[in-house]
């Protein structure tokens, strides 16, 4: 007899409501929950493949050591009997300062990872923390830092009450949402134009989010703060501003204005791609819009002036009136409570940010970590603090970060090396070491994170479904043992003791009046899923989670300003030294001459970075060949399906095979992220679909430098016909 279980989609940031028909212990089918009040019954392929993710027999199921230069399973308390030894040779000849850790996206969609990696780090001691934030998001999170004072405090499209909305460098139609926690964008578009609302896509690629916009522009790799610069320049010119609603509120309104002085339509125009007359036909409609927004996302942030792009997107709705308002842009009430639901202090400091520095190029620590650009580096030069162990979870830096070869070089040069993964892959295989991650269908989840992004306030709680095999550890009982053997308390592995200390450093951080009732019944991730539920700003008690298999509306986005303000004036500040000492860069930035060609990436709707591209979702037709206009290809005499050499300051890629289409434009090609060139077989192996690493190319030298954040957008490359055709 099946049964349906409703659940949370782990995968990607929508967080779409799941119905799961289970018999026996197998998945039968999986779709849309039409009963989940946020996502309405939208399921992507991803979470139809969630099924095949949990009977993938190349899934790991027992810890591994690597001996003799192979891997070969053993128990747990062998696993962290080795972390032990390796640890203690590492730190005797080479101290705290050598040990780091990365962490990989799937962290932050995990309650065991997230939950308990904090503890993790901080019993590591050490400043050698990266992570794929610095791949991705960094700019726009810092920027709201600055802006409004909290990294969670990001301005978000209030899609579903807007009329206007003008996207740069976002494929939610693909991505579903990123820094946005939307699901079903397509449905809420239609919506959008079904009341007379216009979408306008500014995109390099008409992607398949700009296929269905109103209206949709080529904009040149890297060039968005120009483009957005002459917007606020000619909202500025047109007096189009709207700022009653912020009297008292905004701080540096007047710089802003003298800093876009220079950045006339007609002056960016050439630079951007775009005609002038259409920036100042856009500057008058945003202007104009009675309930407008502007949304930045991937490629606004993946490019040389990523935070300058992301804190123009703010400045932009905040002129026109649009920020905190409905159909604007508007900040979530997360139900777990977050550092901006808390009750403003007397003696609030603002974000703080230069305490730190990476120890060879000096770039910023921000976030409690360096950009991930370094991570090559800092393991490959000699030194006090060279880094000779890394801890890796749940990520696979030598496919997704840039130079990409150098770090598996660098990974394999390391003293000792620490995964915790489901799969082996391009970067598990350095390892001395593997834990193996659980199905997600055998914990519980809740999506802490990212009810700070939701377009709609909203909470859903899921159990397991299937009870993880008794062999086999949950992902926050390794960290706990790691926590200990980090701690120097030796390799037995106290995991009620440990479990114990998580739990009241959260206690710590989400203070709350009467203790949980399942402070004493429950363990794991669900008793701090219970205390910050009952300690956030709806008090949520967990039987009341539970009782709801598809998740508790909490409602449409409500204003929030001045309370969620953390920044140490109260105000908004909207000219922040750290990026006011950035235009310069960018004014020099009109001087240049453009490359030839310059690389972007692209988004499919199978992909989920590198962690996903193989199995059921790598099916079907080719996605990894290189995107290039006509009119090049015409000038190059390449016909489709032609080879193409690709080159950069960094790397090189031998072979890819060319797609000519008018997607993209001229001047640009583009390679799908998170491919490996490098096919591994064996057992326990994922990636064995091959495809062209665009991250070979991708040049750690090229980075946004207020965060740190790695430029993948706009790389210049060399293209050079290979010959033949596929």
């Amino acid at each position: 007899m099946s049964h349906l279980h409703y659940r949370t989609c782990p995968l990607c940031e929508a967080t779409c409501g799941l119905s799961i028909e289970v018999e026996g212990e197998n998945v039968k089918n999986i779709l849309g929950d039409k009963d989940n009040p946020f996502s309405r019954g939208y399921v992507c392929p991803k979470g139809r493949a969630l099924g095949a993710l949990h009977a993938d027999p190349d899934r790991l199921r027992t810890p591994l050591v690597k001996r003799d230069g192979r891997f070969v399973p053993v128990s747990y308390s062998e696993a962290f009997a080795h972390v032990d030894q390796g640890l203690r040779r590492v730190l005797e000849e080479h101290g705290r300062s050598s040990i780091g850790a990365y962490l990989g996206n799937p962290t932050v969609h995990n309650p065991s990872l997230y939950l308990y990696t904090p503890s993790f780090l901080r019993a590591m001691k050490s400043s050698h923390i990266y992570s794929a934030s610095s791949v991705d998001q960094l700019p726009k999170q810092y920027v709201s830092a600055l802006m409004f004072g909290t990294t969670s405090s990001i301005a978000l499209p209030d899609i579903d009450r807007t009329d206007y909305l003008l996207m740069l460098g976002a494929n939610p139609f693909e991505s579903n949402g990123s820094l946005w926690t939307v699901p079903d964008l397509p449905r809420r578009v239609r919506d959008l134009q079904t009341r007379g609302g216009r979408l306008v896509v500014i995109d390099p690629r008409r992607t398949r989010t700009a296929k269905h916009a109103d209206e949709h522009h080529f904009i040149r790799p890297g060039s968005d703060a120009l483009f957005l610069f002459a917007l606020t320049r000619t909202i500025f010119e047109n007096e189009g501003t709207r700022l009653e609603r912020y009297e008292g509120l905004l701080s540096g309104l007047e710089r802003v204005r003298e800093l876009a002085e220079p950045f006339t339509p007609e002056v960016v125009s050439g630079h951007c791609g775009i005609a002038a007359e259409d920036i100042r036909r856009l500057a008058r409609e945003l202007s104009a819009a009675e309930r407008g927004v502007v949304y930045g996302r991937m490629g606004t942030c993946t490019q040389a002036f990523g935070s300058l792009s992301s804190w123009l997107v703010d400045v932009l709705n905040i002129l026109t009136g649009n920020l905190d308002r409905e159909g604007g842009a508007m900040f979530a009430l997360p139900a777990g409570g977050s550092s901006n639901t808390r009750e403003r202090r007397p003696n609030e400091r603002g974000y703080r940010i230069g305490r730190k520095t990476s120890r060879v190029r000096g770039l910023p620590q921000i976030m409690g970590e360096f950009p991930a650009s370094c991570l090559a580096e800092e393991m490959e030069t000699p030194g006090a603090g060279q880094l000779r162990l890394l801890f890796t979870i749940a990520g696979n830096p030598a496919v997704s970060v840039p130079g990409s070869d150098r770090i598996s070089r660098a990974l394999a040069g390391l003293d000792f090396m620490v995964s915790i993964d489901m799969f082996v892959n391009q970067t598990t295989r350095h390892a001395d070491v593997i834990f193996p991650a659980i199905s997600p269908l055998e914990d519980s989840h809740f999506d802490y994170i990212f009810q700070n992004f939701m377009t709609r306030n909203f909470v859903q709680y899921s159990p397991a479904i299937f009870e993880k095999p008794t062999t086999q550890l949950y992902e926050w009982q390794v960290l706990l043992g790691l926590t200990q053997v980090l701690g120097g308390r030796g390799p037995d592995i106290d995991f009620e003791g440990e479990d114990e200390r998580v739990y009241q450093a959260w206690l710590q951080a989400h203070p709350i009046d009467v203790e949980t009732p399942e402070a004493r019944t429950l363990r794991g991730p669900d008793r701090i899923i219970a205390h910050v539920s009952a300690a956030g700003p709806y008090g949520l008690d967990f039987e009341t989670l539970r009782a709801k298999p598809h998740g508790i509306d909490l409602g449409a986005l409500k204003p929030r300003l001045p309370a969620m303000l953390k920044t140490a004036s109260g105000q908004i500040e909207m000219a922040p030294p750290a990026l006011l000492n950035d235009v310069p860069r960018l004014r020099s930035a009109l001087e240049g001459a453009p490359s030839e060609f310059v690389l972007i990436g692209r988004r499919h709707m199978k992909s989920n970075n590198s962690w996903m591209n193989s199995g059921r979702l790598a099916d079907g037709a080719d996605r990894t060949a290189l995107f290039m206009n006509a009119a090049d290809a015409d000038r190059l005499g390449l016909e489709d399906g032609g080879l193409v050499r690709l080159s950069s300051a960094v790397g090189s890629i031998g072979e890819a095979r060319v797609a000519i289409s008018d997607e993209i434009m001229p001047g640009v090609v583009s390679l799908p992220h998170g491919w490996s060139s490098d096919t591994m077989t064996g057992p326990g192996v994922q990636d064995r679909t091959p495809g062209p690493n665009v991250n070979v190319l991708s040049d750690p030298d090229l980075y946004d430098v207020p965060s740190g954040n790695a430029a993948f957008s706009g790389v210049p490359v060399q293209v050079l016909v290979a010959g033949g055709v596929l």
